[in-house]
């Protein structure tokens, strides 16, 4: 297959595409902002059966927003189109789409039968007029359709970025509904997109902090029903929790999983002092990983699970800290104005996430492991709590804004700070986590 021949400028940008293996995923690596998006099109699949009708122009169009929306494809309008694909095993007429400056094709069909849904689909490379990769189809219900939909956004993604994609995954975050000082919340869950909002709790008690499992299938989060607040683990398919025990006249939160699920780190306050802590989910033994009299929060563990970054008051301002996860020495890795909170660690282990306060405005940033190459993605009254798409390309968080109207709401921004988009939940939401992808 020859190479790729794409449009796509890239500001500050290393681009690298595979040399001409047959059938040979292309590889694309962005480091950088995208400055004009790459032309595609993506025509209603065909249905095979008359009940596909509707389902392959919903499919079509969950496809292309989630393409479009990660800011590095622009969809050519169907109004634009010279062929029409009527039939999924037809050859394509690839002169047709290179007149209107498609660089990639998706095409695809669609069938619904005895309760069963199959989707087969394929990528095109327009110029070279050969297929990227062979030819897939995933089989499922109907009602599952818009995660089908997901699962060839995300093929199509991988192809030709080279990259995972990050589209079927889901989304846990805390909703919020009423005036600022009679706030209540509850814990809900969503597509990454905001579809397919559910709730896990009510709202008789506050909620903080919830945090998916390494495997997608539980939720840490902290909650005050007790007037204390405690950590519960949460069992997203069942809904059934159990508290985290700690010992009486302790208050316990910012919870996160071990990168193997077995074990959870957290802070631990008692008698005024504030400590991290790790647990074994299953038995309850406890590790103190810190020692110090300042505030010590917001863990987060390396992919590899060796180490931990966290923030720390025990230089006199709100920093960030990295220690080996089984506690010990921490060395400091913010040294910039202002204060810093909230760290979380890439997917890729090659950069963390941070939460920053300076001269009266909030950034979500971004810095090396070392602390080098910080970069503020975002600005405004009110930015925390980022979290990490399973790619580690896009960084949710919440973003409130100000006055006694103001209300919390969610947004996505990519690591070059380009692409900040709001995600539409019912009412105000905030403190998201990112799942993994979905199996």
């Amino acid at each position: 297959m020859t190479r790729f021949l794409l449009s796509v400028l890239l500001g500050w940008a290393v681009l690298t595409q595979a040399a001409a293996a047959q059938n040979g995923p292309l590889r694309i690596e962005i480091t950088e902002g995208v400055i004009e998006p790459m032309p595609y099109a993506n025509p209603d699949f065909v249905p095979d059966t008359p009940a596909a009708a509707q389902l392959s122009r919903d499919l079509g169009r969950v496809i292309a927003a989630d393409l479009s929306g990660t800011g590095l494809f622009r969809e050519i309008p169907a109004s634009a189109y010279i062929s029409r694909v009527n039939d999924f095993n037809a050859p394509i007429q690839f002169a047709d789409w290179k007149a209107i400056n498609a660089q990639a094709l998706i095409t695809g069909a669609v069938s619904v039968s005895g309760g069963r849904l199959l989707v087969r689909f394929r990528v095109w490379d327009v110029f070279s007029g050969a297929e990227l990769g062979s030819g897939l189809q995933f089989a499922g219900t109907p009602d599952g359709w818009r995660r089908m939909a997901h699962k060839v956004a995300d093929a199509v993604y991988s192809r030709i970025t080279g990259e995972s994609g990050y589209f079927d995954s889901r989304v846990v975050f805390v909703s919020e509904s009423g005036s600022k000082n009679d706030r209540k919340k509850r814990l809900a869950i969503m597509d990454y997109d905001g579809a397919n909002v559910q709730y896990l709790t009510d709202s008789s008690s506050i909620v903080l902090a919830p945090r998916f499992s390494p495997t997608g299938d539980r939720v840490l989060y902290t909650s005050f029903e007790t007037g204390f607040p405690r950590i519960y683990v949460l069992d997203v398919g069942q809904v059934k929790r159990r508290v985290l025990e700690t010992r009486d006249g302790t208050m316990s939160f910012a919870p996160r999983f071990s990168p193997n699920g077995r074990t959870v780190v957290f802070s631990l306050e008692q008698g005024g002092n504030t400590d991290i802590y790790e647990m074994d989910v299953n038995s309850g033994q406890q590790t103190r990983l810190t020692n110090a009299p300042s505030i010590e929060t917001a863990p987060s563990f390396s992919p590899d699970g060796s180490q931990i970054v966290f923030e720390s008051d025990r230089s006199g301002t709100q920093q960030l800290y990295i220690m080996s996860a089984n506690g010990g020495e921490a060395r400091r890795i913010s040294f910039g104005q202002g204060r810093y909170g909230t760290p979380v660690w890439s997917p890729r282990g090659d950069m963390i996430a941070f939460t920053k306060q300076n001269q009266g405005r909030f950034h979500i940033g971004v810095m090396r492991v070392d602390g080098s190459e910080e970069r503020l993605l975002t600005a405004s009254f009110l930015d925390e709590g980022p979290t990490w798409a399973p790619n580690g390309r896009v960084i949710m968080f919440t973003r409130e804004s100000k006055g006694a109207a103001g209300e919390a709401m969610l947004y996505t921004v990519d690591i070059t700070g380009r692409n900040l988009r709001p995600v539409r939940t019912p009412g105000g939401a905030s403190d998201p986590s990112w799942s993994p992808l979905q199996n």
